[in-house]
């Protein structure tokens, strides 16, 4: 049976996932709502959908699902006022900027029993989830260290910065999910570096674009990240694994994988230019995930909880820049 979703936000990222829907053979999008007026009629030209608003999507009966996509000031209100209903939620990340208001939230999502499935893409990237697969298989032994480099080809404008939330929230964050998604277990330390090196306006904004952590889990386990919102060479996204048997890497992957070798040396194409092309097949089989948690009754991962996990690992890092110390995850608990 097709799933009817709506889309909450017309902006890049609702974009993507209704591109997901649409290849979707049990989903179907049949909603969309956005303040701004011009991008919901632009979308729902595109998917053939209608253009609701968010109280009329919430009253309908004609829709099993939605996504949000919009601003994440408005996430925790949104999820809370559709899981009261008993719509299910896939959200995209973070929850809330704020770590006690998404504890809030995910208490009340726990309480009323409906599915919510966090944005995560990552954990389903083709690459990665081999990575991860391999591990569960025993194929490098018991994981010793972890390395995650995200490096994004480009700062974003002052605009976003001043409503992302700051780094950690914003970019770091996919970091830490992936991080207790391939460790295994939980992290008890987070020790972090951050400073302006791209764009003194982002300094001036009290944010940081170039930034070190290192994670530990309470039996030694370490995971190091590192992040840069400028790599002139492309997005910049790969995982190397390290175990008592042997090591597992995802590399960087390009829209064309070839190589050209002549008397000039060996030369490849560039890398992806941005999430938006790098992650598509992640983000349709995420999507392909929550459909199948609607049809099965299962519970979604990532979960609110991961959400909150990860949010918590980012107040963490801006807890250690700020204080120059390491940070034991209890203290923000």
């Amino acid at each position: 049976m097709v799933k009817r979703l709506a889309l909450l936000g017309a902006g890049r990222i609702g974009k993507v996932h209704a591109q997901a829907i649409a290849t979707h053979p049990r989903a179907k999008l049949v909603a969309v709502a956005d303040a701004n007026n011009e991008a919901a009629q632009a979308l729902a030209a595109a998917t053939e959908c209608k253009i609701l608003s968010i109280d009329e999507i919430l009253n309908s009966d004609q829709i099993d699902a939605v996504i949000i996509c919009t601003p994440t000031n408005t996430h925790a209100n949104l999820i809370e006022r559709f899981t009261a209903k008993g719509i299910p939620v896939f959200c995209e990340k973070p929850i809330d900027l704020d770590l006690e208001r998404a504890k809030s939230c995910a208490d009340r999502v726990t309480n009323n029993q409906t599915p919510v499935m966090l944005g995560f893409n990552r954990r389903f990237d083709p690459h990665f989830k081999a990575v991860h697969d391999a591990i569960k298989a025993g194929k490098i032994g018991a994981i010793e260290m972890i390395t995650i480099t995200s490096r994004d080809p480009g700062a974003p404008p002052p605009e976003y910065i001043k409503v992302s939330g700051g780094i950690f929230r914003d970019m770091t964050i996919h970091d830490f999910d992936m991080a207790r998604f391939l460790l295994g277990e939980e992290i008890s330390t987070v020790t972090a570096q951050a400073s302006v090196l791209v764009d003194p306006q982002i300094g001036e904004l009290g944010d940081y674009d170039s930034a070190s952590i290192i994670l530990t889990t309470k039996t030694g386990r370490h995971c190091i990240i590192s992040n840069s919102r400028r790599a002139t060479y492309g997005y910049d996204q790969r995982i190397e694994v390290h175990g008592s048997l042997g090591s597992i890497s995802a590399e960087n992957q390009r829209p064309v994988s070839i190589e050209i070798a002549n008397q000039t040396g060996y030369t490849r194409p560039p890398l992806h230019d941005f999430f938006m092309t790098r992650y598509l097949d992640a983000y349709a089989a995420e999507i392909a995930t929550f459909i199948d948690c609607l049809e099965q009754g299962s519970t979604p991962s990532p979960s609110i909880t991961d959400g909150v996990a990860a949010l918590t690992l980012a107040e963490a890092a801006l807890l250690s820049v700020k204080e120059g110390r390491t940070i034991k995850v209890g203290e923000i608990l």
